[in-house]
């Protein structure tokens, strides 16, 4: 198994450590959380530039890589739901979506089609995981002492700073998500028309 799969598969072990921390009792387990995360997304970064880099890209990757990402973004969003830290209908769309471009991808796949990820879906990808974080930053950033509250605490019109950064970075990622599937069905509308 080459490398950038191995860190796909990584993937799917940290979002199932991100998830049993996030509803733990453990002190500090948004903090905890927040790492866990960042580890995935570093992960979801290196395993596409090696396999770009070192010329092993391979079915498996390009299967299971956006399917690792899917699962680990949409897990954490379920999760902020359960915790009421968003909009159900904000995940109810990205989830949507999701679920859509993963039965495309399947239909393809019935085809013999390989269909990779697009330039929307990777920049959607990023727009996700940076709402995420700022979420889990915006929850956990007081449990870092004087250091965490100079950072994210500073306020900018009555709130902290990284109040309205994650608001903003909750809607960039929502838009972003309507877009990228918008645009990934209509590129590969034969796909399902041709069975209509």
């Amino acid at each position: 198994m080459t490398l950038p799969n191995k860190l796909t598969i990584s993937r799917f072990i940290l979002t199932a450590a991100f998830l049993a921390v996030m509803f733990s009792q453990v002190r500090f387990h948004e903090t905890i959380a927040l790492v866990l995360f960042i580890a995935g997304g570093v992960s979801d970064f290196l395993d596409g530039y090696l396999a770009r880099r070192d010329q092993l890209i391979t079915n498996f990757g390009i299967l299971m890589d956006p399917l690792a990402d899917k699962i680990m973004v949409c897990s954490a969003f379920i999760a902020f739901v359960g915790l009421n830290w968003i909009a159900a209908w904000m995940v109810v769309i990205i989830v949507a979506r999701e679920l859509a471009i993963t039965g495309l991808r399947l239909l393809a796949a019935s085809k013999n089609v390989v269909l990779a990820a697009e330039g929307y879906g990777k920049h959607k990808t990023i727009s996700q995981i940076v709402a995420i974080i700022s979420i889990l930053v915006w929850h956990s950033y007081e449990q870092w002492g004087t250091a965490g509250k100079a950072l994210f605490g500073m306020p900018v019109f009555g709130a902290p700073w990284v109040k309205g950064f994650t608001e903003l970075s909750i809607w960039v990622a929502v838009t972003l998500t309507i877009i990228s599937g918008c645009l990934y069905l209509w590129r590969n509308r034969t796909l399902y028309l041709d069975d209509m």
